[in-house]
């Protein structure tokens, strides 16, 4: 498998799960620490500016600082952003997070149809008991193919073994 791992949750039995998250170099940490670097490092200029008699560079840098740190702001609440797809038995978990928001909907593997939703290499449409989410808008175009006949396949597959489903509610017969 190409994207998808093995993980261990409590009280349920192997689980696939696939990460799909953007290519981000700098966690929001690491851009934290540099903000607050680069402004020591801006006002300690202007100070020195402001101390020869520029007193107007104060001013200007703040305001920089200020919005270089909104600017810097909004692309750290987005680092994190995700589609987590977990499969366990004959469910699967689909939580997308954007920002702080965070939307989680289940489907049974059974009735779960797996497409492209307009054409070939647009986002994947996972729709099935009246509900419909789009996956893989992290995933190159080139990559979702994959990424969609990998799904396809472990859901196959889970659909074969016939184990029990662990939605909430789902009663094994």
């Amino acid at each position: 498998m190409v994207y998808a791992h093995d993980v261990v949750l409590p009280g349920a039995p192997a689980a696939l799960q696939w990460v799909l998250r953007p290519n981000c170099s700098i966690s929001p940490r690491q851009l934290l620490a540099f903000y607050l670097s680069l402004c020591l490092f801006s006002l300690a200029i202007a100070g020195l500016c402001f101390w020869q008699g520029a007193s107007y560079v104060l001013g200007f840098t703040g305001i920089e600082l200020v919005l270089l740190g909104a600017a810097l702001f909004v692309f750290a609440r987005h680092a994190c952003d995700c589609d987590v797809l977990t499969l366990v038995g004959r469910s699967l978990r689909v939580e997308q997070r954007c920002g702080s928001r965070v939307e989680r909907t289940d489907f049974a593997a059974d009735w779960l149809h797996v497409e492209p939703s307009t054409g070939e290499g647009s986002l994947i449409e996972l729709s099935g008991q009246g509900r419909r989410v789009r996956v893989g808008r992290h995933l190159r175009r080139e990559h979702r193919s994959v990424f969609a006949r990998e799904l396809r396949g472990a859901l196959r597959r889970a659909a074969l073994e016939r184990t029990p489903d662990l939605r909430p509610g789902a009663h094994c017969v």
